[in-house]
């Protein structure tokens, strides 16, 4: 068997994506949160939202015979709550790999907190482009799309046809950019262009000719059951793009 069709979906909204909001409307320099990335939760939108996914699945359980998820609490925390009681007879899988970006010294900071706190760094991004800066001590997007890389070629070698991603915005936005492919310039004209919701599902397709997205970003399922679609970039740069 060889993997053909890719659902990925962003979790729901989180404390963390609330409060960063929030602080750059009141023009914050920090983020004012207490737990690490890997710990914050969702808010309750976004367990609203996680339910609305849970009957999004339950009309596609049959077409998938593959869970992976990020091991960030907001991710499993998504799709715990959209499994619900299926989610006992459910194999999941746990992936590092699928983590949001790592920002190092610019974690938690605004914008206006990256250009007063750390202005060489701001300089550096402007020099090297959004795909290629990494922060010290974090992450760029070609260092995300590095780890994808070998997390994709392994569920495409593994026993799952159809499978189901819920991780991160900056994952799915990466995961198009290596199948279908794209350059570094088609993607940054796609993200600028293109908002990863919570708890959306974007769907990608293998065909004879390669893969093929054939959904992007979808939020029908919240609409119907009346979940708030939220748009929070959860992958913030040190400059509007």
């Amino acid at each position: 068997m060889a993997l053909n069709e890719l659902w990925l979906a962003r979790h729901g909204e989180s404390i963390g994506n609330v409060a960063a909001t929030r602080a750059e409307v009141e023009g914050l320099d920090v983020i004012p949160l207490d737990p690490r990335d890997a710990d914050v939760p969702l808010s309750d939108t976004g367990r609203d939202q996680a339910a609305a996914l849970g009957e999004w699945l339950a009309a596609h359980l049959d077409e998938i015979d593959g869970f992976w998820v990020s091991p960030y609490v907001r991710a499993r925390e998504t799709l715990t709550l959209a499994l619900g009681e299926r989610g006992q007879d459910a194999a999941v899988v746990v992936d590092e790999r699928l983590r949001d970006r790592e920002l190092g010294i610019l974690d938690l900071l605004t914008r206006r907190g990256v250009a007063k706190l750390h202005p060489e760094e701001m300089a550096r991004r402007q020099h090297l482009g959004k795909f290629y800066h990494r922060p010290p001590g974090g992450e760029s997007w070609a260092d995300v799309a590095l780890r994808l890389r070998s997390f994709l070629r392994d569920v495409a070698n593994g026993p799952a046809e159809r499978a189901l991603l819920v991780a991160h915005d900056a994952v799915v936005m990466l995961v198009l950019y290596i199948l279908l492919p794209m350059g570094e310039e088609e993607l940054l004209a796609f993200a600028a262009d293109h908002t990863v919701l919570n708890a959306s599902v974007t769907r990608l397709v293998r065909s004879e000719a390669g893969w093929e997205l054939a959904v992007f970003s979808d939020v029908q399922h919240l609409r119907r059951e009346g979940a708030d679609v939220t748009a929070h970039p959860g992958d913030p740069d040190v400059e509007p793009s």
